[in-house]
């Protein structure tokens, strides 16, 4: 959502970043240099700096292009695939005079791609034409095999550096299919839309629709499409009325005429709508450009009317049948995803109570805000959109005005393997503690209210990192944009485990400084009904001081001696500029990285020896 008001933002990306990988000699670094000289240098060098490739470049699409070189070699594939995870798209070269590295593309270097994950688009672009035309027809066998196979492929092109020939022609295509592609729209077979992409539009369709009658009138098409895409508005109408009867209904343009339309934009029109509204890759919504809302105290109360007229038995909770009988006027259950499940505080019979129910509209309102808006509105609420929600300052502001004025706060919960964060978690809900442990692969979320200094209530959200997955988390630039404060968490009697927590916060602090999006951090000492190690405390105290970060809090879930821990992590979210990690200025990056070698851990037999 990029507002409430269905108004569309100006968003733009501002720059591309495009990755090139392929074979050792199949011309990575001569294609660079030659398109950006637009001359051609027999001894170019092995590895090139990133090169722009300004907006002039490219007339028709102003986006600066920057083309991210790589060496082939093995030792170098780990700072490779660092580079690929920050790319917008990714570039896999051939030779044309050499065939068995085309037929590469299939046996190693696509199929690398998907094992990293990477949702981008590729562009296949084979070098040294001017030697290879003896295999050309081979070439064009072989290509057509490989974009059948791999769909994430968005063209393929070849070029030469030395003639030149296309060398301009590459650079233009890359950048093409990396601001439009239509991988990421379409199913390469039936052409219809993916369903990432049919559900960011029809949550565009429904901040468009703002009488909520379920279609666009003339007004607010009009209003759409010429903000988005001024011309043609007669024609795109008069088509969609000819191809799809049910496009329109007596109230305007309909959601299947709205999907509909989309096969007359193309990917150029489709991406620049979602681009309006604000998504970015992986049609989420960019951290960085979407302001954070909370419910108004309009919606809460409505919400508390909501609850009481549903809750049949009036036990003071909503259990399933209630609860299905609530959202019966939704499209699907709001709460059915994994994150929402067992993220509240119920009562003893499962029931979902009060204050339950309000923390986990409001983790539904920091997470998915479109979401939380549109189920308000199919469950009877008669208010204008900007009663329901009041948008928040951005949390860089709130740190130059040294205090933050939320009343919901998202804490990261980092931490190795049995350190103790679900736990943490459980305990937040009221869960009682349990020896049984059980390691989970996604984000886990509790939330709650915290009942606050002065008797204010504050709404705390803790999200549960798991640690194979703070690497894909730091990776992306707006990771920690919606994050109000940090905390690790590492076992009091685990010398190894306060180790790793130490690793965890240097490399969240190195990303925060790099991205400028700095949060409060917190170090948390579980398990402390064992028996701490000395090492540990001594090892965990050095480095919060090392860091200008508070004392380590010490808790036991177990005993429940639980330290005020959430009221000191809202404490730290309310004052954004404390307790912030020493930046670069103050203490080198590489200092920060020695704070874990301070002390050289050492395992024999069953001693761990721990030399300072």
């Amino acid at each position: 959502m990029g507002n409430t008001s269905g108004k569309p933002s100006s968003i733009n990306p501002k720059e591309l970043r495009v990755v090139v990988i392929g074979d050792s000699g199949t011309g990575k670094s001569s294609l660079i240099v030659s398109a950006i000289s637009q001359t051609f240098s027999p001894n170019s060098p092995p590895l090139l700096p990133p090169t722009v490739f300004h907006s002039h470049f490219f007339p028709h699409n102003p986006v600066p292009l920057i083309v991210i070189d790589t060496s082939s070699r093995v030792e170098n594939e780990r700072n490779r695939d660092k580079k690929l995870k920050a790319a917008d798209g990714v570039v896999v070269t051939y030779a044309c005079d050499r065939i068995e590295t085309l037929e590469r593309l299939t046996t190693l270097w696509i199929p690398a791609l998907r094992h990293m994950k990477l949702n981008v688009p590729v562009v296949v672009v084979g070098c040294k034409t001017d030697a290879g035309s003896e295999t050309k027809e081979k070439r064009k066998e072989v290509l057509v095999e490989i974009t059948k196979k791999f769909p994430e492929i968005e063209s393929c092109i070849e070029c030469s550096a030395a003639n030149p020939f296309e060398v301009l022609e590459v650079i233009s295509c890359i950048q093409r299919a990396v601001l439009f592609p239509q991988g990421l729209l379409y199913h390469p077979e039936t052409q219809k839309l993916k369903p990432e992409c049919e559900k960011a539009l029809k949550w565009v369709f429904k901040l468009c629709d703002r009488d909520l009658d379920g279609a666009l009138s003339d007004e607010e098409l009009n209003d759409f499409l010429g903000k988005c895409l001024p011309s043609q508005i007669e024609v795109i109408k008069a088509d969609i009325k000819e191809r799809l009867p049910n496009g329109f209904n007596d109230c305007g343009l309909t959601l299947m005429g709205f999907l509909s339309l989309h096969e007359h934009l193309g990917s150029h029109g489709t991406w620049t709508i979602l681009r309006k509204f604000g998504y970015g890759k992986g049609f989420k919504l960019r951290d960085d450009i979407l302001p954070s809302v909370e419910l108004t105290q309009n919606a809460i109360e409505f919400l508390k009317k909501i609850f009481s007229q549903f809750d049949h038995d009036q036990d003071g909770a909503l259990g399933p049948a209630e609860l299905d009988d609530l959202f019966s006027s939704t499209p699907e259950s709001p709460w059915s995803e994994a994150r929402y499940m067992g993220a509240a505080e119920t009562s003893v019979l499962g029931g979902l109570l009060l204050h339950g129910f309000l923390s986990k509209w409001a983790l539904m309102t920091l997470l998915e805000p479109v979401k939380s808006l549109a189920s308000l509105f199919y469950i009877g609420y008669e208010g204008d959109p900007a009663s329901a929600f009041h948008i928040t300052r951005r949390r860089q502001l709130e740190r130059k005005k040294q205090q933050s004025e939320r009343n919901v706060f998202q804490c990261f919960v980092f931490g190795p393997n049995l350190a103790g964060k679900s736990a943490l978690l459980n305990s937040f809900l009221g869960r009682p503690f349990s020896e049984s442990y059980t390691s989970n692969e996604d984000d886990q979320f509790a939330v709650n209210i915290v009942n606050h200094i002065e008797g204010t209530k504050k709404t705390l959200v803790l999200r549960e990192i798991p640690v194979d997955g703070v690497g894909d988390l730091l990776s992306s630039k707006e990771s920690l944009a919606a994050c109000d404060v940090a905390i690790f968490v590492h076992d009091s009697s685990s010398v190894l485990s306060c180790t790793r927590a130490t690793e965890l916060l240097v490399a969240v602090a190195s990303r925060c400084k790099e991205s400028g999006y700095e949060v409060p951090c917190l170090i948390v000492a579980a398990k402390s009904d064992r028996d701490p190690n000395p090492l540990v405390i001594k090892h965990s105290t050095r480095v919060s001081q090392d860091m200008g970060l508070e004392a380590p809090i010490a808790i036991s879930v177990k005993s429940g001696e639980l330290n005020d821990v959430f009221c000191r992590i809202v404490s730290a979210a309310e004052h954004p500029h404390l307790g912030i990690p020493e930046s670069e200025e103050n203490r080198n990056t590489k200092q920060y990285r020695n704070l874990v070698s301070h002390s050289l851990i050492f395992v024999s037999g069953n001693i761990i020896y721990m030399f300072p």
